[in-house]
């Protein structure tokens, strides 16, 4: 009720998160799907042309078909890291740099490059969606001005609420905001209505963005943060997310001056946060606060990573999931992609492609 937010400083606030139950039930589907190729911190998938793309580091490489495992061929190298892609329907592709720089290669824009977009050339562009109405426009998701992709961590812990989204027309560089005050949107899903879906992930939700109108829910209190989304010819689609959301974490979110103290002294890798990748370090937060029996990492044992990969029918109701937990390895999954007839994700933290076959879902 409203009166809760006067109430809560007095008799404190109880902290939930929802249950991973249903179509989010946990398993190990994400641990044993077969790897279709190793790649070093996997920061993006696309697929263009018929060719499935990875972005890694600063270079896009192309998977070869064939086989579990495959060799990844460059198939074009930027000055900046990679930090999202999008196919196009002439058949090139579009890439987003880490300073903001949106980069065409292939197609019709074949070389042509765009240092941001909008007024105040918005440098945070985290995610990109062509439009599907053959104009050739992106929807471009920009995170939060002043900040670089890699920073998301940070803007979590800032509280930050300043993301927004573009239609961008390459052909004169032109870009409309169609929505403001997003909590780092990280993903979007262009629909044949004009609208789009936005996974605004520091509100653990979807929402429907449509010109004119303010963004609406269709998926809410998801028990970790949404990221990119990819559609399925069912009419559904795939979703990314990246890191669990954790009763500790979001704590230290309510607890302001813990919070400002943290991350002014405590070097970033080592916040108590969300994080892409498995605990690697005795330094890291919650060395506790695993539970382990005769030296074994139990799954369920509280994480700040994990893997987790959900369908959505057409209505975006989670239907079945994919999970590497707390023991697993194939953590921090940052993009999805439909390449044929067989989904892929890319695991950042297990520095693996792996796909997800029909026969394997859970």
């Amino acid at each position: 009720m409203w009166w809760d937010r006067f109430l809560d400083p007095l008799r404190g606030r109880a902290i939930t998160i929802p249950p991973l139950d249903g179509g989010l039930r946990p398993n190990t589907a994400l641990e044993a799907a077969p790897v279709v190729a190793a790649v070093p911190h996997p920061a993006a998938l696309a697929v263009a042309g018929g060719r499935l793309l990875v972005a890694t580091g600063n270079e896009v490489r192309e998977i070869g078909p064939g086989g579990e495992v495959q060799m990844s061929e460059v198939v074009f190298g930027f000055g900046r890291p990679v930090s999202a892609l999008a196919g196009l329907g002439d058949g090139g592709f579009a890439a987003s740099l880490e300073d903001g720089t949106i980069a065409f290669c292939g197609g019709r824009h074949d070389g042509l490059t765009l240092a941001g977009i909008g007024p105040d050339r918005l440098a945070c562009p985290t995610a990109l969606a062509e439009v599907p109405d053959g104009s050739g426009h992106l929807l471009v998701t920009q995170g939060a001005p002043g900040k670089a992709p890699a920073d998301w961590v940070a803007d979590l812990m800032e509280h930050g609420a300043s993301g927004s989204l573009w239609r961008l027309d390459p052909a004169s560089g032109e870009a409309q905001c169609l929505a403001g005050g997003l909590a780092w949107p990280a993903g979007v899903l262009p629909l044949a209505d004009g609208g789009a879906i936005v996974a605004e992930s520091w509100r653990h939700r979807l929402v429907r963005v449509a010109a004119g109108r303010a963004p609406a829910p269709v998926l809410e209190k998801l028990p970790a943060y949404p990221g990119r989304l990819v559609s399925l010819a069912s009419g559904g689609a795939l979703m990314a997310l990246f890191a669990p959301r954790n009763r500790l974490v979001e704590l230290v979110l309510q607890e302001h001056g813990y919070r400002r103290a943290m991350m002014a002294e405590v070097p970033r890798p080592l916040w108590i946060a969300p994080a892409l990748d498995p605990p690697a370090s005795f330094l890291e937060p919650l060395q506790c606060g695993g539970v382990r029996t005769m030296g074994v990492f139990k799954p369920w044992a509280p994480s700040r990573s994990c893997g987790l990969v959900v369908e959505l029918d057409a209505t975006f109701r989670p239907l079945r999931s994919w999970h590497s937990r707390a023991d697993g390895r194939r953590h921090g999954i940052v993009d999805v992609a439909v390449h044929g007839s067989r989904a892929v994700a890319a695991s950042r933290g297990g520095d693996a492609v792996v796909v997800l076959e029909a026969e394997e879902r859970p």
